[in-house]
């Protein structure tokens, strides 16, 4: 079993293979690996209660932590408050302590 953390920095409203990457991390999870998916830029975007989020919504359902950078959501005036239930703020850190725990990183 490997740990995968998955970065994603595109918004799916502007790039539609975004939901790729969620697929993946879904099967990813399915093939019983550990999956932490992390939003940067306007990957963030979906992050918003009330936006149409339905490929992060399929990864809450599934048990895998979603994670939105904590500078990445000021740039664009969200507020934790603002974000759908389950996805939570956090620095861009962990990026760094993903990389040197030995995670496989795949930025998209």
């Amino acid at each position: 079993m490997s740990d995968y953390f998955l970065i994603e920095s595109r918004d799916p409203f502007e790039c539609a293979d975004v939901h790729a990457q969620c697929e993946l991390a879904l099967g990813l999870s399915q093939a019983g690996h550990r999956v932490r998916m992390f939003l940067v830029q306007n990957g963030v975007l979906p992050a918003r209660r009330g936006a149409r989020a339905n490929g992060l919504s399929a990864l809450l359902n599934a048990g895998i932590p979603v994670l939105a950078d904590e500078q990445s959501l000021r740039e664009r005036g969200i507020r934790p408050a603002a974000l759908v239930d389950g996805i939570n703020p956090a620095p861009l850190e962990l990026v760094v302590d993903a990389l040197a725990a030995g995670s496989r990183v795949l930025w998209h």
